[in-house]
């Protein structure tokens, strides 16, 4: 699986006051685990496993996961988490759909396992430190591979007659292999007479959805889209198909005949950097000098900063308070998920999950980057906005800050990309005794693990968990 190598800290200039307030981030995602989501939450109830995800998973990157809950708490959760488990193997989304005694040949299609939901129950059993032994292990694998489709792409769901429904794009193949990942690590072929996916098939959609730029699609000759290239590089991760050279690029990898996704590294890597962006709203597309000479010194991204009256923030003007300018120097830059597009806070995460995942990060501006996330879009309640001046809400707050931690924040855990969550929740993955012998003997998971060192509700009547 890629590695996740130690990146050199964000090296700031002097005077550079940017920070993550972390006692806010702390009573933000607090509240969003104690009390009742905001009513604009409850059209979001079928996602309530994931909800659950962004909750825990932030409360352990800020290192508050223990403080916050006791013993009883996070076993209530984990009681929570397998009543959702599904008995035909996978996870439900939200319990609502569970028929208890009355469940029968009729009514079951109306209650499926969802592949999203597993991997998302998958990982909050494990920030919740249990050992998965009681997830229905080969009932899960085997549901899992009724969910691919004969072009190798995986679904949603079941539904009547066994048919795949949902979408066929990146995202449903990076929660399949990461089902696959968790369960039986990166072995392939039958493991305890359980069949494996078609890891080829999975492999040549991903290289199918490749466009001419280097990014990745959401089907063949659509086009390129950060959240979708995450989804592919995380998926040829968990498979080790990644190109050969990325996990380890300072050392000399053996030939193999394994196909492999990502047919040109390089086009994929200038697409990536080609993410980062000054255009941070609607009114930077304009240019503000009302000049269309389009040199250096007249260009929107030069001076657009200007227009936004209510940011920087004052601890962002502080930061460049007495540091020398230039009309090509870039203060803030965010990322978008295409081409010509404003950034916004959750590309911030696909772009840098990405690059971390292939090794490469430092081929981006990670200061200004930094300063976008920090200056711009952080909440003065804690959280993170999709954009300058909005609201907190839990998926752009949790990528967010999965995004300064990528960036080597203070206060916060180090991050595995590919995973989505700590590299502490990851190396516990690891330690399962039943995985290690999956694996063989526990060595490939013990170099995993050492990989992963090395970088070390509802308003109406529930809480995510109720």
């Amino acid at each position: 699986m890629s590695t996740n190598p130690p990146a050199p800290a964000v090296s700031l200039v002097a005077g550079d006051e940017s920070t993550l307030n972390h006692a806010r981030h702390v009573n933000y995602w607090r509240r969003c685990l104690k009390t009742y989501l905001p009513d604009a939450y409850t059209s979001n109830d079928s996602n309530r496993m994931t909800l659950a995800f962004f909750i825990i998973s932030a409360l352990d990157l800020l290192g508050d996961l223990q403080k916050a809950t006791t013993a009883e708490e996070r076993e209530g959760y984990v009681q929570w988490i397998y009543h959702c488990q599904h008995p035909e193997g996978g996870f439900r989304a939200f319990p609502a759909t569970n028929f208890g005694e009355l469940r029968n040949d009729e009514n079951k299609t109306w209650d499926p396992a969802n592949v999203p939901a597993t991997f998302f129950a998958l990982l909050t059993l494990v920030l919740l430190g249990d050992n998965l032994e009681r997830v229905k292990r080969r009932d899960c694998l085997e549901w899992l591979t009724k969910m691919q489709r004969p072009d190798g792409s995986f679904g949603e769901t079941l539904g009547e007659n066994g048919r795949v429904e949902g979408g066929n794009d990146t995202r449903f193949g990076y929660c399949g292999t990461g089902v696959r990942y968790i369960l039986r690590g990166t072995v392939e072929g039958p493991v305890d007479n359980v069949p494996d996916i078609n890891v080829d098939k999975l492999v040549n959609c991903i290289r199918m959805s490749e466009t001419y730029d280097g990014g990745i699609s959401e089907a063949k000759f659509h086009e390129a889209h950060a959240g979708f290239t995450y989804c592919a590089i995380s998926a040829l991760s968990f498979l080790e198909r990644l190109p050969l050279g990325v996990v380890s690029p300072s050392e000399p990898s053996p030939h193999d005949d394994r196909m492999r996704g990502l047919s040109n590294l390089n086009l994929t890597l200038h697409w990536l950097a080609s993410r980062q962006t000054a255009t941070l709203d609607n009114e930077d597309a304009f240019d503000t000098n009302e000049d269309e000479t389009g040199s250096s010194t007249t260009s929107h991204n030069a001076h657009s900063f200007v227009k936004l009256s209510s940011f920087p923030s004052r601890v962002g003007e502080i930061s460049y308070q007495g540091q020398p300018t230039s009309h090509v120097e870039i203060q803030w830059t965010g990322m978008n998920g295409r081409c010509n597009k404003i950034a916004d806070t959750c590309y911030a995460f696909w772009v840098c999950g990405s690059l971390c995942t292939l090794n490469q990060l430092n081929i981006i501006d990670q200061v200004a980057l930094r300063r976008y996330l920090l200056d711009k879009v952080q909440h003065l309640v804690g959280g993170f906005g999709k954009m300058p001046g909005d609201p907190p809400d839990l998926y752009h707050s949790y990528l967010g800050l999965s995004t300064m931690a990528m960036l080597h924040e203070q206060g916060l855990k180090s991050f595995h990309a590919a995973l989505c969550f700590s590299n502490g929740a990851s190396q516990h993955l690891e330690t399962l005794e039943w995985r290690r012998k999956i694996v063989g003997n526990g060595d490939g998971d013990e170099r995993a693990g050492a990989r992963a060192g090395e970088s070390d509700g509802m308003q109406a009547d529930h809480t995510a968990f109720g």
